[in-house]
């Protein structure tokens, strides 16, 4: 309970008193704030998985360099924790990702979500415009070396399948000309459980990023097909998802 209290306290006072400010800079005076947003949430995350690391030593972490060396792709990842998304955001400055469309009605922090650069899930209503904005400059922030983060399957996955996955982030590889990286993150459910508020502290647990396959399509080919690229992606995943539970029996 001890060590929960003190990660939410800084994820949420430390917020505050040390990162608010800067973004408050950030907002004022740079010229791409939204470059700036997302150092600034990215660093932010960093530091938090670096008290997880102090205080939880129990947990061992194994993130692969070629993970952390990922640019300008489309990064797709199976998906079990909320600690997922602010994972891999604290390993890539440069970036952008979709939230929900319910969190840009948050006041200040949807605000955040938006100078973000961040993409809503749902592109109806009043945050079309901010959709159309966002896939316009697509293109650039790819070319520019940043990534765009997706969860493919839309929601945490259970009990290590793999879920259905979603076209959207396969349509946005085709329009930009992107390559997919394609990332398995384990064991993040047994450091934050689904439905509780307490982390893990004791258990012993080693959580890990891989880089399962780096695919390049030929958008140009004719005989390229979404599905095609959404059903190797699955595969990928599904198999790796098998192995890793059938070395724990």
């Amino acid at each position: 309970m001890i060590i929960t209290l003190l990660l939410w306290a800084y994820y949420t006072l430390g917020f505050i008193l040390f990162f608010a400010p800067f973004y408050l800079l950030a907002y004022l005076f740079a010229k791409e704030s939204d470059r700036r947003f997302q150092h600034l949430n990215s660093l932010f995350y960093r530091v938090f998985f670096t008290l997880v690391r102090i205080l939880i030593p129990a947990c061992r972490w194994k993130i692969d360099e070629t993970v952390r060396d990922v640019r300008a792709s489309v990064v797709v990842s199976n998906h079990i924790s909320y600690l997922d998304p602010i994972l891999l955001i604290s390993l890539y400055r440069r970036h952008t990702t979709i939230a929900k469309a319910r969190l840009f009605a948050i006041p200040l922090y949807g605000n955040m979500l938006a100078l973000s650069g961040y993409l809503p899930s749902n592109a109806t209503g009043h945050l079309a415009d901010l959709m159309l904005q966002r896939m316009a400059s697509m293109p650039g922030h790819l070319a520019d070396g940043g990534n765009l983060i997706i969860f493919p399957e839309g929601t945490r996955g259970r009990q290590g399948r793999i879920g259905r996955l979603n076209k959207g982030a396969f349509k946005i590889a085709r329009l930009c000309r992107a390559p997919v990286k394609v990332l398995f993150i384990s064991n993040t459910d047994k450091l934050f459980k689904p439905g509780r508020f307490l982390f893990d502290t004791q258990r012993p647990n080693r959580i890990r990023v891989e880089l399962l396959e780096t695919i390049d399509p030929d958008y140009e080919d004719g005989s390229f097909s979404i599905h095609s690229l959404m059903e190797r992606v699955h595969t990928l995943l599904e198999k790796h998802s098998a192995a890793l539970e059938e070395s724990c029996e």
